[in-house]
């Protein structure tokens, strides 16, 4: 896939803009500033007390970031000249709530927002974080007109992290070992790809413990499986959003854009003809430079997998339908 190359960025002009102050938005802006993620921060809210708090209080801490430079208002000319806006603006998730649900009232949002946004900052990737992800992904990309690279979502790239964790947890190994993926809708569709997933190189299903026992039965499988799709919800019931999370992988995807590390990551874009899927953002592999996604690859999947991913790109489609 062909990104854009208009929008090339670097990290020593790069400016960051998270839409929406609240718990998701200040945590990805708190962690980009701690981690250097780009030169300049801006928040941009339409509640102008709460972003001016917010911003003062991340500004404050300055001296401590690699990141000196924090602006930020009710003002949308904060936005201009962004090198990548993160959007967690829109209708927040309540307790027994499905991301689909929340489809009508934020798809309205993003068909007002969006076009706004990339009035001040024409060469940005947008990055949608609000959910349902990927169904904004789809009806941001339509009302911006830009190739599909350029409107993204994190997709299932923090779903993959919980899953990397549940599985090192298990197995009593560094993360940094596990190498496993959730594939399709962020939501409750979303699968992990078991066909290829290893510890090391050793296939999942085969690594023992100790004494040879197998670890990573059909049954633990989908247990992980399972704690993995329902992970927010459960946080979500305790402290009313998952925010710190996904506030680094935010911050990580911002890093590897404006610094062009060629990662590979489940992210997700609107797709065309991927194994037959069209029209339907889905998280795939997916290759991140500056200009968003630059390709995605057709990653091995048993039939299975297949039929879970044609699953969930017809929930993204139905809910689709539902808004239009």
């Amino acid at each position: 896939m062909d990104a854009n190359k208009s929008g090339s960025h670097n990290l020593a002009n790069s400016k960051l803009t998270v839409v929406g102050a609240g718990s998701v938005g200040t945590s990805i802006a708190y962690a980009a500033l701690i981690r250097g993620s780009a030169r300049q921060i801006a928040l941009y809210d339409i509640n102008d007390k709460k972003v001016q708090a917010e911003v003062h209080d991340l500004a404050h801490g300055t001296q401590f970031t690699p990141s000196t430079v924090v602006t930020g208002g009710s003002d949308i000319r904060v936005v201009a000249n962004s090198s990548v806006i993160i959007i967690t603006a829109g209708a927040r998730q309540h307790p027994g709530q499905t991301r689909l649900e929340l489809a009508g009232v934020n798809a309205q949002i993003m068909k007002d927002l969006v076009p706004r946004l990339l009035e001040q900052a024409p060469n940005a990737v947008v990055v949608l974080v609000t959910n349902p992800c990927d169904v904004l992904t789809v009806v941001a990309q339509r009302v911006s007109g830009l190739p599909a690279g350029r409107v993204i979502s994190t997709g299932t790239l923090l779903d993959t992290s919980r899953l990397r964790w549940a599985i090192a947890q298990r197995a009593g190994v560094s993360l940094s070992n596990v190498h496993a993926a959730m594939f399709g809708e962020h939501g409750d569709t979303e699968f992990p790809i078991w066909s290829s997933a290893t510890i090391a190189q050793l296939p999942i299903r085969d690594w023992t413990d100790l004494s040879g026992r197998r670890i990573f039965t059909e049954e633990v499988l989908a247990d992980i499986a399972h704690d993995t799709v329902h992970a927010a919800y459960e946080i979500i019931e305790g402290k009313g959003a998952t925010n710190y999370a996904i506030g680094l992988a935010g911050a990580r995807l911002v890093e590897a854009m404006l610094n062009d590390q060629r990662k590979i990551w489940p992210l997700s874009s609107v797709l065309t003809n991927y194994r037959g899927i069209s029209e339907v953002a889905l998280s795939v592999p997916s290759l991140v430079g500056p200009n968003g996604i630059e390709r995605v690859f057709e990653f091995p999947m048993d039939a299975h997998e297949l039929s879970l991913l044609r699953t969930s790109a017809n929930a993204i489609r139905q809910s689709l339908v539902d808004i239009a």
